[in-house]
């Protein structure tokens, strides 16, 4: 894959990748890494982390360093900086997030907390903290891993699709700010995707229509930065929102409760469990 020629020049020479050990975000980085940009890669898996760190510079021949982080501890930040101090960041990919699946008040509230805090609280701390550091070098991005489910509230999805809400709104309003300052911000809204999440929460693969790999919903974001604020990824997720946002919002809400609901219900007679541990 070969990205737009500037691509290099507007986002290098290093690109933060959080949520890197797997799926799309590990794919984020073997892209990046494929154009001849430098990469820090944020997980909480430091084996899986230090196998990609080593297939990136092996295969690409560039810098890449990782550090072992849990977006859902409340004193991540300093460490997530101390880690980039004297990094030339152009690219802020914030990709770390999951979903639970099932009725709010049964989900285990613990575990609630902890997904709201990787997904918005972490989401806010980052680009809080890089913005300033983008500005001033003039140029540069900021890309957040959104959800198809962020444009409604979504019966047995709820706090999942009200995080991934918080995202799709705080990346349009980024978005419009910070154009002024030369810095492109894209929400992707991935529909379904082959990765460890949906194994996770217990859904099947067969029970995904029209899964797309992590590398193709990847490779898609990266070539729609600086084009748009917001992406769905896939010709018929696209088609699948243009519907739904033109329903009555009670039907569409209604909808999309009804189709999660009966994957969970499926999965759950097959014994799969949609709590993942985290």
């Amino acid at each position: 894959m070969s990205l737009s020629k500037d691509f290099k020049q507007k986002y290098g020479p290093w690109v933060l990748v959080t949520g890197a050990s797997s799926g799309i975000g590990e794919q984020f980085a073997h892209l990046i890494a494929a154009e001849g940009l430098n990469v820090v890669l944020v997980a909480r898996r430091t084996d899986r982390l230090q196998t990609i760190v080593e297939d990136l510079r092996n295969q690409y021949g560039v810098e890449a360093e990782h550090i072992s982080l849990d977006l859902s501890d409340a004193n991540f930040l300093d460490s997530l900086l101390s880690a980039c101090e004297g990094k030339d960041i152009g690219l802020v990919i914030s990709n770390a997030g999951f979903g639970l699946k099932g009725l709010h008040h049964e989900i285990q509230l613990e575990k609630l907390s902890q997904m709201l805090d990787v997904n918005c609280r972490a989401t806010l701390l980052i680009t809080h903290s890089f913005i300033p550091k983008l500005i001033e070098r003039g140029r540069g991005g900021i890309l957040l891993t959104g959800s198809m489910e962020s444009f409604f509230g979504v019966p047995w999805s709820a706090t999942y699709s009200a995080t991934k809400a918080f995202v799709l709104s705080l990346g349009e309003a980024l978005g419009n700010e910070l154009r002024r300052n030369n810095i492109d911000v894209l929400v992707l809204a991935p529909g379904s995707t082959d990765t460890d999440t949906h194994i996770a929460q217990g859904i099947a693969r067969e029970d995904l229509p029209g899964l797309k790999s992590p590398q193709e919903v990847a490779k898609l974001g990266l070539e729609q930065m600086g084009r748009r604020s917001v992406y769905v990824s896939g010709f018929l997720n696209r088609q699948a929102i243009r519907i739904l946002t033109k329903l009555p919002r009670k039907w569409a809400v209604t909808s999309m409760g009804a189709g999660v609901r009966k994957t969970i219900m499926k999965n759950r007679k097959r014994g799969r469990n949609s709590e993942p541990d985290i």
